[in-house]
This record gives structure tokens, sequence and C-alpha cells, in this order.
């Protein structure tokens, strides 16, 4: 299920990417898709540190 989560982040952060991207520099909304980044970049950094503990049993 972790792994599933994992994707699921990383199509996420993919989105946002673009959407950043798409954005004009100083366009609304711009900070708001970088704070979702920084937490959807956490939450996979979180997801993959699981991952690596359960190989390691």
């Amino acid at each position: 299920m972790v792994a599933v989560e994992l994707y699921r982040v990383m199509k996420e952060i993919e989105e946002l990417e673009k959407k950043l991207e798409s954005l004009p520099e100083g366009a609304l909304g711009r900070e708001e898709i970088r704070n979702r980044l920084r937490e959807a970049g956490a939450l996979k950094d979180r997801l993959k540190k699981m991952i690596e503990g359960a190989k390691g049993d």
C-alpha cells in the first residue's frame, strides 16, 4: 500500500510542476502550488524511507 501511495504522490508532484511551469511569474496561485509541491515532496521522502525501512527487515 505504501508503494501505491508513493506512486500517487509522485504523479501529483509531476502535475503540480507542470501547473507551476504554465503559470507566468507573479501569477496568483504560484505560491500555493509551491507550498503543495513542498508538502508533497516531504511526503514522498517519508514514504520512500518507510519502503527502505521495510526492505531492511
